[in-house]
């Protein structure tokens, strides 16, 4: 039997490096969901028609031919070709989140918790090589000088030619108090870095914009302004983000950055309830699509923290699955504008199996709706203005989307909007909110 897991690993498998992987992210409901997944750990009944003529067992018979007679038998790895023949099988499914993750990984995977042992920086495979796409706030990573955009050559000095993200994790990764030896390429150069292991806590809601203070295109700084930066929904993230709206409200704040830029996704119940806190009631965050064409909406709730104060959010190709569904509701709504690059396109609800090898094995069970009934998987959100980063702007650290963004706030009408709540019951299914 299958066991359905209670929350998904948001694409981001980490221990010293979380690692954007399976198409940067996924969508899972948790405990408390839009309803109970009675089906999920239910093993299937074979198809009839398709066993009449296809047996699974000639997979082993093809195996032991390979052993005796392959002309080069070192090759002839079982464990390899186990890897590769669940991975194939399930390539031939056209959504991203229908993957299989190998014992080795789910043990290097960030729990609900958001605590690991590492290093502290997120990666991408990118034209062949393992790069940084950022190091996190205050971890060994940062603190040792790593920098977005470093791709690395060597880990304790073995090269990274080849590697997936999957093995460069399982080989950066180790306890607290134990070194990595990284050889990193920057620019024109090469460097050599060695980082001391620690516990990993990942803030996923910072305020603390890049550079220190929200500035605008005139270099001005726009202390009138929040900035709020969720780096994933994970449990920690409700309470994070309300504490960030609440003291952005508190102090008088005339608008929000909301960034949302390298977020892979997380919870959806999460991801719902912060966008409870933008919304009057009885707004549609997302609609859930089953196999069977059967649709369920989430809806928001009166009482939301930031109902009225005018919202820009910033995305760009790594923002998938939940960071979408939170743009979405809050564009589609007419509660935000987005600026920056189009995002990934995450557009699947996935839940996780446990199986007998300690792998597990990732299913979507349902397709996600924005709330004007866009299906975005493959697609991606396009922003309402369009800006990238250029070589330039990473290399002088100039946040061209950040300062796009202050500098729209600024020529938005500013002046709160007093709308009336609209009380409504709460739909079965739908998130419940427990802020005032």
């Amino acid at each position: 039997m299958l066991k359905a897991a209670r929350w998904i690993v948001v694409g981001l498998l980490a221990v010293s490096i979380i690692v954007l992987v399976f198409a940067f992210g996924y969508i899972a409901r948790g405990d408390g969901g839009s309803k109970k997944l009675s089906a999920t750990g239910a093993t299937a009944t074979p198809d009839a028609s398709a066993t009449s003529n296809t047996d699974f067992k000639n997979l082993n018979d093809i195996y032991k031919i390979l052993q005796s007679k392959y002309v080069d038998p070192d090759l002839v790895d079982r464990e390899t070709l186990y890897q590769a023949a669940v991975n194939g099988l399930l390539k031939t499914f056209p959504d991203s989140g229908t993957f299989y993750v190998d014992p080795n990984t789910v043990k290097t995977s960030v729990g609900p918790s958001g605590k690991f042992d590492g290093i502290g920086a997120t990666v991408a495979s990118q034209n062949g090589q393992i790069v940084i796409v950022a190091p996190i706030e205050n971890t060994p990573a940062d603190k040792a000088g790593i920098k977005a955009g470093d791709a690395i050559l060597e880990v304790d000095g073995e090269s990274t030619s080849g590697w997936t993200q999957e093995k460069a994790v399982l080989k950066i990764r180790g306890p607290r108090g134990t070194s990595v030896k990284l050889k990193l390429h920057r620019g024109t150069e090469d460097l050599t870095l060695d980082i001391e292991r620690d516990e990993i806590k990942v803030q996923s809601v910072t305020t603390q914009p890049p550079g220190g203070s929200l500035k605008d295109g005139a270099g001005t700084v726009a202390d009138d302004l929040a900035y709020i930066h969720i780096r994933e929904f994970d449990e920690p993230t409700k309470e994070q983000m309300q504490q960030a709206l609440s003291d952005a409200v508190r102090s008088g704040k005339k608008g929000v950055v909301l960034d949302l830029r390298n977020n892979p996704g997380g919870l959806l119940r999460t991801t719902a309830d912060i966008a409870d806190e933008f919304l009057d009631g009885n707004q549609t965050i997302l609609t859930e699509r089953e196999r069977d064409g059967t649709e369920q909406k989430f809806t928001s709730h009166s009482g939301g923290a930031a109902t009225t104060i005018p919202v820009v959010i910033i995305m760009n190709r790594f923002s998938a699955s939940g960071s979408e569904v939170l743009a979405a509701a809050l564009h589609d709504n007419n509660r935000a504008t987005i600026v920056g690059e189009k995002s990934f396109g995450k557009g699947t609800v996935n839940v996780s199996n446990e199986l007998k090898d300690g792998g597990q094995l990732y299913v979507s069970i349902a397709k996600w709706l924005t709330p004007n009934g866009t299906q975005i998987d493959g697609i991606g959100i396009r922003p309402d203005v369009e800006i990238k980063l250029s070589d330039e702007d990473i290399d002088l650290r100039r946040d061209v989307q950040l300062m796009k963004a202050i500098d729209i706030l600024h020529g938005t009408d500013l002046t709160p909007k007093e709308t009336p709540p609209a009380e409504s019951p709460t739909p079965q299914g739908t998130p419940t909110k427990t802020s005032g």
